[in-house]
């Protein structure tokens, strides 16, 4: 049963309403006894003409991987290259939604009987929900990407991906291999972190590589083609999260030779990115990883971690427990602060460390006669702790067996950035860690409020004990309160919001996810913003695998 938990102060007190499954029985977050809850049946919305029939494609081919059944759904390669169509609605969608919601993610772990270790090694496979009149036609389709297209064809692995480098037959091999490395030809394009919405209508989707950019068809989920910069900027790496709104892409490009990174602007409708400014870094052997990064209305906020690229660990043929990085607490933690119209730096301090794939937003603070007086910026944050990569090891996720709690401590990290000269700037909590279960990621906001003072955030939460955020949270930054919906057993996707159309309120609209059930199969759900209350589920035919990152795309 799919519980909605909203946790007050410590979780002391707590209102717990329910949509159910008259066949299932779960707790919620926050739980109280079993069968005191009040249920209520959701009913089918009418369907004005015959359902779409399903397009299926063949199998992949079968591995060990893919016939071990006591894997949860999430951590298993899916088995149709493709399939679109229509679902049964259980409640009532929106009529005013009306679009394609896209997510990313890996679905495919393994080639032939060769298992990938990673989570992030997983190759693309995007998903779909389109929804019109009420109605909702869903779809899968692997991202054809060279490296799948070249992994499919020679049953064995072509490109080095987040964890995994091709076996090479003899020692010239390796060094022509190494040789690759250094030019990006063995740098995977497998392009299966995030999906965007470019403002002249085209998708791609996106990796850390900037070769693993690539062109899809938001309809179909057809590979159209490589997404080619036609700059000379160069470089091989790029933040997997670009800010992207109707008028431009922006994004940050790591220098791993002189440390420090570009700040690059792409306008709507070219290919060309042009330099905004560069940060140097203040200490370190290299740049910090820079997955994600916020921006202001006026300044483009660079955040530099002590966990950091390392060109020994880039050359390893087996992973270490930090993968391509290398953790340096030495070389401290800094945010750096640049104007987006001069690219001139204007404040760079000094933080606590910290540890964080993804920010939720920023936002300038002024005093009473407008002036800027700080920057605000909140992070997914993992407490400093770098164990969290190596807990993403697809074994790791696999064997658990809902016994331990070994997913590590995160919060809404808060930092404070002071234009008064200060070396120093401030990190702590946004709000009590326990109003979410000290687990924290995978988030997102009302696109409106991009770099402006908001409210709201919509994330993955986690009750515990758990090995991997399992909970859907609506984050009241100014209540400093989270509501929580949970589904035992249940893996969630990152939670999307979709404003209402004409809407005035910052949670008026609907946030959307895709569940992976812990009986192997997998549902999308629908919860209203406002209420954080399921309104409306469809069950997929099959299992679908856990996905990472998605984007809107509304009806023409």
């Amino acid at each position: 049963m799919a519980s909605l938990g909203f946790s007050v102060g410590c979780g002391n007190s707590s209102l717990l309403s329910e949509h159910s499954n008259p066949n299932s029985s779960r707790d919620g977050f926050n739980p109280l006894k079993k069968g005191a809850n009040s249920r209520k049946r959701l009913t089918s919305t009418n369907v004005a003409s015959p359902p779409l029939p399903a397009v299926a494609a063949p199998h992949l081919p079968p591995s060990k991987e893919t016939d071990d059944r006591r894997s949860h759904v999430a951590w298993t390669s899916v088995r149709q290259e493709r399939w679109e169509g229509e679902l049964h609605v259980q409640g009532q969608i929106p009529l005013w939604l009306k679009g394609t919601y896209l997510r990313n993610g890996p679905g495919v772990w393994h080639i032939e009987d060769y298992n990938f270790r990673h989570l992030f090694d997983g190759y693309a496979m995007l998903a779909k929900l389109h929804f019109e009149k009420g109605r909702l036609i869903a779809g899968h389709r692997q991202v054809e990407s060279d490296a799948y297209k070249a992994a499919m064809k020679s049953k064995k692995l072509c490109y080095r991906e987040f964890s995994e480098v091709p076996k090479q037959d003899n020692f010239l091999s390796y060094i022509g291999e190494l040789a690759n490395l250094f030019s990006g030809a063995s740098l995977t394009d497998n392009a299966n972190t995030g999906v965007v919405h470019l403002g002249d209508g085209r998708v791609v989707c996106l990796t850390e590589t900037q070769k693993g950019s690539i062109v899809v068809d938001p309809d179909t989920l057809d590979t159209i083609g490589k997404f080619e910069y036609t700059d000379t900027l160069g470089g091989l790496i790029h933040s997997a999260h670009p800010i992207v709104t109707e008028s431009e892409f922006l994004t940050l490009l790591p220098d791993l030779i002189n440390p420090g990174y570009l700040a690059v602007r792409m306008e709507s409708g070219t290919n060309e990115r042009k330099v905004i400014g560069r940060v140097d870094c203040s200490q370190g052997p290299a740049p910090g990883w820079i997955h994600s990064f916020p921006v202001t209305e006026h300044y483009i906020i660079v955040p530099e971690m002590p966990l950091r690229y390392c060109a020994g660990n880039l050359l390893r043929a087996e992973p270490t427990p930090l993968y391509k990085f290398e953790w340096h607490p030495e070389s401290k933690a800094y945010m750096h602060a640049m104007c987006k119209a001069s690219g001139k730096i204007v404040a760079s301090v000094e933080v606590p460390l910290f540890v964080t794939f993804h920010f939720i937003n920023a936002y300038e603070e002024k005093d009473g006669d407008g002036r800027v007086t700080a920057l605000i910026a909140d992070c997914c944050e993992h407490s400093a702790d770098t164990t969290i990569l190596d807990q993403l090891r697809i074994q790791n996720l696999r064997s658990y067996t809902g016994e331990e709690d070994v997913l590590p401590d995160a919060r809404v990290g808060r930092f404070r950035i002071p234009f008064d000269g200060s070396a120093y700037g401030e990190l702590e909590a946004a709000l009590d860690p326990n109003e979410h279960g000290k687990g924290m990621d995978m988030c997102s906001i009302n696109p409106a409020f991009l770099g402006k003072k908001y409210r709201y955030a919509y994330a993955c939460g986690a009750v515990r004990p758990c090995n991997f955020p399992n909970t859907l949270t609506k984050l009241d930054l100014i209540e400093k309160k989270a509501k929580n919906w949970y589904d035992e057993g249940a893996v969630p996707s990152e939670p999307f919001f979709v404003a209402r159309p004409g809407a005035t309120e910052e949670d008026d609209g609907v946030v959307i996810s895709m569940i992976s059930e812990k009986n192997g199969g997998s549902y999308a759900l629908i919860l209203d913003g406002t209420t954080f209350e399921e309104i409306a589920r469809a069950k997929f035919p099959y299992g679908l695998p856990y996905g990472l990152h998605g984007c809107w795309v509304p009806k023409k």
